[in-house]
């Protein structure tokens, strides 16, 4: 095999379970049908037509009574081909709190003031306080822990109206909002609510950094939403002030 035909080979993968290339995958999803025989039998058939062949249900949990959770083991014929997978890139290096602290003093000359909340019906404050409180996330410790940052955090719940307007009296240089639930996308139509209201409340180029995150985001869809940043699970307080000092230093932030 030549060296052009190995990395060329390197790039196609398939699943792997028990062993290597054999292809198999496990998947997971709720049937609207009580949990019996039956319901096994139209698990198994879901899975068939997915691709999955053969298809095994090795787990079957009733979800009150008319509904039922699989979980799906079988093989997949499809193919990875990494050549063509599109990733959002973190363009900018992860700094140490100390240089985060000095940049801002460097070029701000006072604190980055950052305001944080969930809007909407949305009460899942745990992502946003992961990223702002002193206890942080992973072992980083939050945005209030950075002595150049004024952190205000409006938790819960905050309507969009009550968002600007703060952002206005705070004279906020960065907006953080989480948002986790998503029935419906219900955090889509959140985000494009905010972004339009900004918008509409700031002269152009005006307005403050707008940074949504939350697990079913796609962060290539910031031009969609009107957002400037979109980062999903996993996202460590670390990232956020790195990007927003990043975000500062080339000219984002409001003066």
């Amino acid at each position: 095999m030549t060296a052009q035909q190995d990395a060329k080979d390197k790039r196609i993968l398939r699943p792997y379970g028990d062993t290597t290339g054999d292809g198999m995958v496990q998947v997971s999803f709720t049937l609207p049908m009580p949990h019996d025989k039956r319901a096994e039998g139209a698990a198994q058939q879901l899975a068939n037509k997915m691709g999955l062949d053969p298809a095994m249900v090795v787990h079957a949990k009733p979800m009150g009574p008319d509904f039922t959770f699989f979980v799906v083991y079988g093989r997949a014929n499809h193919l990875v081909d990494l050549s063509k997978v599109t990733v959002v890139e973190r363009e900018y290096p992860l700094l140490t709190a100390k240089e985060v602290n000095a940049d801002i003093k460097r070029v701000l000359r006072r604190k980055l003031v950052v305001l944080g909340a969930c809007i909407g019906t949305d009460a899942h404050t745990v992502g946003i306080d992961a990223i702002l409180n002193v206890k942080g996330f992973a072992g980083e410790k939050g945005l209030e822990n950075y002595r150049e940052i004024k952190v205000v955090n409006l938790g819960a719940q905050v309507l969009v109206a009550e968002l600007v307007g703060r952002a206005r009296e705070e004279k906020a240089d960065a907006v953080l909002v989480s948002q986790v639930v998503t029935q419906r996308d219900a955090h889509l139509k959140n985000t494009r609510e905010m972004s339009a209201a900004f918008r509409e409340a700031y002269p152009a180029g005006r307005a403050p950094l707008l940074v949504v995150g939350g697990p079913r985001f796609d962060e290539s869809a910031t031009t969609e939403l009107g957002v400037d940043r979109i980062f999903g699970r996993g996202t460590t307080p670390g990232e956020v002030a790195s990007y927003l000092v990043h975000a500062m230093v080339h000219g984002r932030a409001r003066p």
